[in-house]
């Protein structure tokens, strides 16, 4: 424990000191705004919200700017990342239910510390309501954790550990199945038991060499793209994608405030990183049916009054494999683009092998993404679906204690059960192998190779290998 450090949830009169250790934390320019502060309060639950406070260190004036109303500064915004100092993931501020961007104030002189008897806040945490959409199609309710940061002076004293322990446990008293992140470093999060379960690769395309048809002008399938605007597509994309994430697993449900922001109609409160619209497009079926959105940016640039611009996907979400081809065909089309970013992609995403050239095609980041912490296991294997049928019992490690057991697991592809055992152990893992196992991306056999997974039984591991792969991989479209 360290002396004149308190970890406790903050107030609103928090929020300022609270979202300028925030800003700290991201490297961003610490001084905030009354309206930052304003769109952070919208979205936060105090409750779930946590920080810590030194009452040897205090605010300095300048750091915040002059009379407490700071303006431009470092807020972050719409996706932006939420963790630093090993806290946390590359976390936007408007996941499901969350926040609304890094948006931090600091109101009248004192706000952000001066005068506080527990001091300046040095660190910071939130949690927020989330669905995670598993194998099958099911929903479980996790606990999503988003805004993690220590400062760089309070390194290395068990901040993040007091602030996640109690998280976790609140979780688990609350009846969520599981935590998730999406973290911006790989090392922190295994000691909490977080394991990777998606992974996201992104392309970049030569438009050029792409090989695809000049000709194209549009589906041959009877459906049709065209062009929406930001209130078009706030009345639509929620029924949408409430459709789109039942089909894939990875998926966390997105708020109306989530869509208010992205379509503009609620400020970000980032000066530095004001909304400015993008292109948005849906494709609609031969049937008129909303199955794909598209949200795109252009970075613009003429050589030698050439054109040399950049497409930077959004997001490209499709509910069938006709509005996904639609959408890249879409994409790779539009005049004057030479180069295409595809986003944050699913590994397997389909755009390499529609190219006539997939080499066109370069990868420029592949990494993990969303991680997963189990807190109630039993409830985690029944929700997912099965495509084998198989008994398994797993011996699961937990040191926080929060979902240890060994447990039962009989599966068949009508439906699972899974209960505590005291029959000999098939498999031995940690709680964070089986969040990384989860959702089905991750292979028992390469675990067990690993030394990750004991094998207790031969032939274990290939029999829950048949269990818990998928034919395609977990994606998680959203950072929060």
């Amino acid at each position: 424990m360290n002396p004149g450090l308190t970890v406790r949830t903050i107030t609103e009169s928090d929020v300022p000191d609270w979202c300028r250790a925030l800003h700290v934390g991201f490297l961003r320019r610490p001084t905030v705004s009354k309206e930052e502060v304003e769109t952070r309060l919208g979205g936060i639950d105090l409750a779930r919200t946590q920080g810590a406070f030194d009452a040897g260190s205090v605010s300095v004036n300048g750091v915040h700017g002059v009379n407490g109303v700071h303006g431009a500064g470092g807020a972050g915004g719409l996706n932006s990342a939420d963790e630093a100092d090993g806290a946390g993931g590359v976390n936007s501020a408007n996941g499901a239910g969350g926040a609304g961007g890094l948006n931090s104030a600091d109101g009248a002189d004192g706000a952000g510390g001066e005068g506080r008897a527990e001091g300046r806040c040095v660190a910071t945490f939130r949690s927020f309501a989330q669905q995670l959409t598993v194998v099958g199609g099911a929903v479980v309710p996790a606990n999503a954790v988003s805004n993690v940061t220590v400062s760089p002076t309070h390194r290395r004293r068990g901040l993040l550990t007091r602030m996640m322990d109690t998280d976790l446990r609140l979780a688990k008293e609350r009846g969520d199945a599981v935590a998730t992140l999406v973290s911006a470093e790989y090392p922190i999060y295994g000691r909490y038991g977080f394991g990777p379960a998606t992974w996201i690769t992104e392309w970049e395309v030569d438009v050029a060499r792409a090989g695809l048809d000049g000709r194209y002008t549009g589906p041959a399938d009877g459906g049709r793209v065209d062009f929406a605007t930001p209130e078009t597509v706030r009345g639509l994309g929620p029924a949408f994608y409430e459709r789109f994430r039942a089909t894939r697993p990875g998926a966390v449900n997105r708020s109306e405030r989530w869509w208010r922001m992205e379509t503009g109609d609620l400020s970000n409160g980032a000066a530095d990183e004001p909304w400015k619209e993008p292109f948005f497009a849906v494709y609609r079926g031969p049937d008129g049916t909303v199955d794909g959105l598209l949200s795109y940016e252009v970075n613009e640039r003429w050589d030698g009054k050439l054109p040399d611009n950049t497409l930077v996907v959004r997001h490209l979400l499709a509910a069938s494999p006709a509005a996904e081809r639609a959408l890249w065909h879409f994409v790779l089309s539009v005049d004057w683009i030479s180069t295409v970013r595809s986003g944050h992609r699913a590994p397997d995403d389909v755009l390499p092998l529609l190219l006539g050239d997939p080499r066109a095609a370069r990868v420029t980041t592949h990494a993990d993404y969303l991680w997963l912490r189990p807190l109630d296991v039993p409830r985690l294997l029944q929700a997912r679906t099965y495509a084998a049928s198989a008994a398994l019992v797993l011996d699961v490690r937990d040191p926080a204690g929060l979902a240890p057991g060994r447990y039962l697991l009989d599966a068949t592809p009508a439906g699972a059960t899974c209960a505590p055992t005291t029959r000999s152990p098939d498999l031995t893992l940690d709680v964070a192998e089986l969040g990384a196992l989860y959702l089905g991306d991750e292979s028992v056999q390469r675990l067990v190779a690993l030394g990750r997974v004991q094998e207790e039984r031969a032939g274990a591991a290939a029999t829950a290998e048949a269990l818990l792969r998928t034919g395609r991989r977990p994606w998680c479209p959203d950072v929060f």
